[in-house]
């Protein structure tokens, strides 16, 4: 089994543990609700990068990237930067949604102040962060799925294309097949 591969089952196992974590009980009533996203990939709360709660409606109309990473995952730390700066350039009509493998909040916290993550993140370890994982079949991390306006997945292979494809990444997902 390869590294990549064996990280990713570690992480497929993090997200879809069931894990305690610290919320007030208006975070509590607030985070599992599926309804904001066509694709019900999205919840309809998420945190701002300083921990905040937000509305998903944020997203309304912009492309979406899942990125599934984790601070202990050495080629996430690599791509992460890659990703910061794809991002800003394209902020008006592209989003990331940190869907982290991090063992607690706290540790998910550090690693976007670490890197000054300006994106949106789904809670630690919720049932929305597994059931993502799940349905999208994540295997190995980073690992970063678009979506478009409408939460239709446009490509599985976002980490490839951002990496190779530079700024015609997002001409490809905005040309990719609706439907």
């Amino acid at each position: 089994m390869k590294r990549n591969q064996a990280l990713g089952l570690l992480f497929v196992l993090l997200v879809g543990s069931a894990a305690v974590y610290s919320l007030s009980p208006k975070d509590v009533n607030n985070q599992e609700d599926q309804g904001s996203q066509p694709s019900g990939l999205i919840p309809s709360t998420l945190l701002d990068h300083e921990g905040k709660t937000v509305s998903s409606s944020l997203l309304n109309g912009k492309y979406m990237g899942l990125y599934f990473s984790a601070s202990w995952c050495g080629p996430c730390r690599s791509f992460t930067p890659e990703l910061i700066r794809f991002r800003n350039q394209h902020a008006d009509q592209f989003e990331v949604i940190l869907v982290g493998g991090d063992g607690t909040p706290k540790d998910q916290a550090k690693y976007m102040e670490k890197y000054k993550m300006p994106w949106l993140a789904m809670i630690n370890q919720s049932e929305a962060a597994r059931q993502a994982s799940q349905k999208l079949e994540v295997q190995y991390i980073p690992y970063l799925v678009i979506l478009d306006p409408d939460g239709k997945v446009v490509s599985k292979d976002g980490v490839k294309e951002v990496r190779s494809l530079k700024e015609g990444a997002m001409d490809l997902w905005k040309s990719a097949p609706k439907g």
